[in-house]
């Protein structure tokens, strides 16, 4: 028997000894000890306050594809607001057709993650968006050109300088950077039926959701994928007990060893947060199992080395639906009209077989 079979066994013949009501009280005071509820309101964004200048101005920078070297690609391209925040491929397909190295995650909640991307190479969501903008396999654009697309329209001058007033040069690559965050801000999503539980309300989830809670916390899930967002707060390896296959973890991709060139940091991964994660298929860095139950049982074996039973995985699926929250209204922008001073989109003949 495993160890994580004991432990799961010792808690069983504890959890007989409690009344149900005294069962409930106490999976609600553990839980409120790994994970807290997302706000209804937005958050505060260190070292760039949140107005509502720069959250317009934001929504229509991340909206707009003239921000690509192509006038084809935006931010919403990869983090699709009607689709979870992501893109729902394994990985995104950027500048002529190339094929990005890792999937792209979701950018709802993301203003709660320490870091951005899946190797934490970003501190914070201004940082974030300035990386696929000059990234040749995403948006192939440079710093210059964007801001001289953003100064050729007369709109987009007037918005920078209300949103950044005081500046002698509102329309900045970093202006750019801090107004998509204070709009990335703003794409939370609250009131899940596991919030509403955090909250007080015990019959938000059904019996199979809290034996899928309970699992969670038990088999030391929790560990890695706690807090606001459920993950985006630490690295860990990818196969801590038993590697997955190369399909799965691909060996070209050593993870944060890249950022740190750290040894011990081969293969070392952002905890991927897990709110709306039903909406975010497919799953891992890879972007390989596009099957929910599929990731429990490998995060199950390689990170847990838990010999986890078919109705353990579908109780602690079923639990992870709980975590979908409302999804942000967002309103498409009209976007300001380029001019003739406003750089022509520059195309990338695709590679030939």
């Amino acid at each position: 028997m495993t160890r994580a079979s004991l432990l799961l066994a010792s808690l069983s013949v504890f959890a007989l000894s409690l009344t149900p009501a005294q069962a409930q009280s106490e999976l609600l005071t553990e839980a409120r000890d790994y994970f807290q509820p997302i706000p209804h309101s937005v958050p505060t964004v260190a070292d760039n306050p949140v107005t509502r200048e720069k959250i317009d101005l934001g929504r229509m920078l991340f909206f707009d594809p003239r921000l690509s070297r192509s006038g084809l690609l935006s931010c919403n391209t990869c983090h699709n607001v009607g689709m979870g925040g992501d893109d729902n491929l394994e990985t995104s397909i950027g500048h002529g057709w190339q094929k990005g190295p890792r999937n792209a995650p979701t950018v709802f909640n993301a203003i709660f993650n320490t870091a951005q991307f899946w190797d934490g190479r970003a501190d914070d969501l201004k940082a974030q968006a300035k990386g696929p903008i000059q990234a040749g396999v995403e948006m192939a654009n440079t710093p210059d050109r964007v801001e001289e697309t953003l100064k050729s329209m007369p709109e987009y001058v007037e918005r920078f300088q209300r949103a950044f007033s005081g500046e002698a040069d509102a329309v900045t690559f970093d202006n750019m950077a801090r107004a998509i965050e204070a709009f990335e801000a703003t794409l939370i999503t609250p009131a899940s039926k596991f919030d509403l539980y955090l909250e007080g309300n015990e019959a938000a989830l059904n019996d199979q959701e809290k034996e899928g809670l309970k699992l969670f916390m038990d088999t030391g899930c929790a560990s890695c994928h706690g807090g606001v967002n459920f993950g985006g707060e630490g690295y860990y390896p990818f196969g801590v007990v038993e590697k997955p296959g190369a399909d799965i973890l691909p060996p070209d991709d050593k993870g944060r060893f890249a950022v740190t060139q750290t040894a011990d940091e081969e293969y070392v991964f952002r905890a991927a947060p897990l709110r709306n994660i039903e909406l975010t298929a497919p799953y891992f860095h890879s972007g390989m199992v596009w099957d929910l139950k599929q990731a429990v049982g490998i995060m199950a074996t390689s990170q847990l080395g838990a010999d986890l039973t078919d109705e353990q995985v579908e109780a602690i699926t079923a639990f992870l639906l709980t975590l979908t929250g409302e999804q942000p209204v967002v309103e498409y922008p009209i976007l300001p009209v380029s001019t003739s001073a406003t750089p022509r989109p520059e195309l990338m003949e695709p590679i030939k077989n």
